[in-house]
């Protein structure tokens, strides 16, 4: 394993995030900060209670999943479809570097960026509700591994990409709607027998469910099955990046 290889890389992209914070960093917590305001203290004053939580602490881990998936996504798409853009991808390819190492220095500065943006909502959450985490462990289990997750299907995106536009179109247009589905900011017990049943089609339900689970301790679907769902889907992100690689699909002209 050639880790000089892998640290250069992260360092790159460590350091052009660096660069653009108010982009990276402080725009989605603020985002992330009016939804505790608007939500959290307006809306949830009056909704109350949902499953024994009061409202603002019930759509914590929600709004940071929101947050983490877009940003995971969009931080590992830019940060391998740049590269491809300007060219300079050809160089990392022919330079003694396996794939591995390369997925390891992109996914692993995206994924960084998307757990230290959770970590700050986390404490910004702090400001505006009261919250507790039941299970800390599993918490930070979920969080590794949804940043992980979300980095790789981020990677896949920037080199399916052909544009810039594409770039924000799986994030705003799919992931972001489903998020919104997924129980963000209700359980899905709340709905009719019928779109209970439409709601388990929506992958991003047993991420929020999880990791909701994790600090309340009650969960839409089991916390088993939510970390099974997570795992298959990161194997399915795994197996389409070997893919990827081993035909140059959009690497090789």
């Amino acid at each position: 394993m050639n880790w000089r290889a892998v640290a250069a890389i992260y360092r790159f992209e460590m350091a052009r995030t660096a660069r653009t914070l108010l982009q990276s960093v402080a725009s989605p917590v603020l985002s992330t900060t009016l939804y505790f305001v608007v939500f959290g203290t307006a809306i949830g004053s009056r909704i109350g209670v949902i499953d024994g939580v009061e409202y603002g602490a019930f759509i914590v881990p929600g709004l940071i999943m929101l947050s983490m998936l877009t940003e995971s996504i969009s931080n590992a798409s830019f940060g391998i479809y740049f590269p491809r853009f300007s060219g300079t991808i050809y160089e990392v390819l022919s330079a003694p570097i396996s794939a591995l190492e390369i997925v390891l220095g992109y996914v692993g500065a995206a994924a960084t960026k998307s757990l230290i943006l959770g970590t700050l909502i986390l404490v910004t959450a702090r400001f505006f509700v009261d919250y507790q985490i039941a299970h800390p462990v599993v918490m930070a289990s979920f969080l590794i591994l949804t940043a992980t997750t979300f980095s790789l299907l981020g990677f896949i995106i920037g080199i399916w990409a052909d544009g810039f536009e594409k770039l924000q179109i799986v994030p705003l247009m799919v992931v972001m709607p489903l998020t919104f589905l997924g129980g963000t900011f209700y359980s899905i017990s709340m709905l009719p027998p019928f779109w209970q049943t439409v709601t388990l089609f929506n992958p991003v339900v047993y991420l929020v469910s999880g990791f909701r689970w994790s600090f309340t301790g009650t969960a839409d679907v089991a916390v088993g099955l939510s970390l099974g769902m997570t795992l298959f889907f990161m194997l399915l992100c795994l197996v389409t990046i070997y893919w990827i690689f081993r035909t140059g699909y959009r690497l090789k002209p």
